[in-house]
């Protein structure tokens, strides 16, 4: 017999460049409910901490946007924007609204001088706000700072031998002979902060923050060298001053957004978990997908690097104890795609067929995503004797 009512959950990533998590999830629930009379959409945007992690977040949860007045990576004002739920209490951060390489014109990167105190004005901004949790997504950075911008903005001081406060930006930390935390804002004592990281660098070292990702922020061969010096020192100041902080350095994911995983560790008592976990956890994901009978997830391309803590496979996990079946709709394939299916996901459709460049998804993405959600939702219909058109 027919179901009655069937009830999906739709639950994407956004496609970047193309459309918001929340847009994808319309598309493709207009495109299902053409394809598959009567069918139930349960709409989840999702994010794995990345861009787009604050709208998803908004959009999935009911919080609230709200845009703060910050410093950018040089200490120019600039405009923010984070989510908060004031039920909750939670705060929904993007570390690339304020320190972001977007932020700045290619002439301008620089990590020797770029910080995260903007990072840190967010903090704060959320803090006066009531924000009990903070869930921070870092990826994007500008800095390489060890999050010591971060930290000064919400009243830490970073002094040298002198006693004079440092510069900011990486490429003073070499001088960094004392830190001072007595002013930091007490409120991070009694609010819980968890950070979106997939990255798994070290501090400092060959697969340390700078060496990594200092190039594509600016950073010369020679001014690797520098920064990973600072970072190295900032880890041993830190140590020989606060000895509850020895070996953060070395933890997985220390070296993310140039160092900012450990200070938010190490200033701010932070945790570093999977992005896709904390997004999931944060909007009630497995209590949402009960009772559905399928998952509908999806981003802009997957290909090998999908089953690396990617949205659709950190749906799929959700899904797959619950015992519910998940597919996904994508705007284009990459190279080892194939893997997501031994992850949880069941079958990709493609709004492109072939290895397709994502950019070009951008013209008529709405429409394309919906059509390609309302053939594969007349495709299942079939499986259930309500497909229309003639099935």
């Amino acid at each position: 017999m027919p179901h009655a009512s069937p009830l999906i959950a739709i639950a994407p990533d956004s496609f970047k460049g193309a459309l918001s998590a929340a847009e994808a999830a319309e598309a493709m629930a207009d495109g299902f409910r053409r394809g598959w009379p009567g069918v139930r959409c349960r709409l989840i945007p999702m994010a794995d901490g990345g861009e787009g992690t604050v709208e998803a977040m908004a959009a999935a949860t009911g919080a609230r946007l709200i845009t703060a007045r910050v410093r950018d990576p040089l200490g120019r004002p600039v405009d923010a924007t984070y989510a908060r739920d004031d039920q909750s209490g939670l705060a929904v951060i993007e570390m690339a609204a304020a320190s972001g390489l977007p932020l700045l014109h290619r002439s301008e990167r620089n990590p020797l001088t770029t910080s995260t105190h903007g990072t840190g004005d967010l903090i704060r901004h959320a803090l006066d706000g009531g924000a009990r949790t903070l869930l921070l997504g870092i990826g994007g950075s500008a800095t390489n700072d060890g999050g010591t911008g971060m930290a000064a903005a919400l009243g830490a001081r970073f002094l040298d031998r002198q006693g004079e406060p440092l510069a900011p930006g990486g490429g003073a930390l070499r001088q960094l002979h004392h830190v001072d935390l007595a002013g930091l804002d007490p409120r991070l004592g009694s609010v819980r902060i968890q950070v979106a990281c997939d990255v798994t660098n070290p501090l400092c070292g060959p697969t340390g923050a700078s060496a990594i990702y200092g190039p594509q922020k600016g950073a010369t061969p020679e001014q690797v060298g520098e920064l990973d010096a600072g970072l190295a020192q900032l880890a041993r100041v830190m140590a020989a001053q606060y000895p509850e902080t020895a070996g953060l350095e070395q933890q997985a994911g220390a070296g993310a957004a140039g160092g900012l995983g450990f200070g938010l560790m190490a200033f701010c008592g932070a945790g570093l978990r999977r992005g896709v976990e904390l997004v999931a956890e944060a909007v009630h994901l497995e209590e949402r997908l009960r009772g559905c009978m399928l998952v509908i997830t999806g981003e802009g391309r997957l290909d090998a690097q999908t089953v690396n803590g990617k949205t659709p496979v950190g749906v799929a996990a959700v899904a797959q104890r619950l015992g519910i079946p998940t597919i996904a709709i994508c705007g284009c394939l990459g190279e080892g795609y194939a893997a997501v299916h031994a992850a949880g996901i069941a079958a990709v459709f493609p709004v492109a067929h072939g290895f397709f460049d994502p950019d070009n998804l951008a013209a008529g993405a709405v429409e394309r995503v919906s059509a390609c959600a309302e053939e594969t939702a007349r495709l299942l219909a079939l499986d259930f004797g309500s497909a229309s058109g003639g099935a």
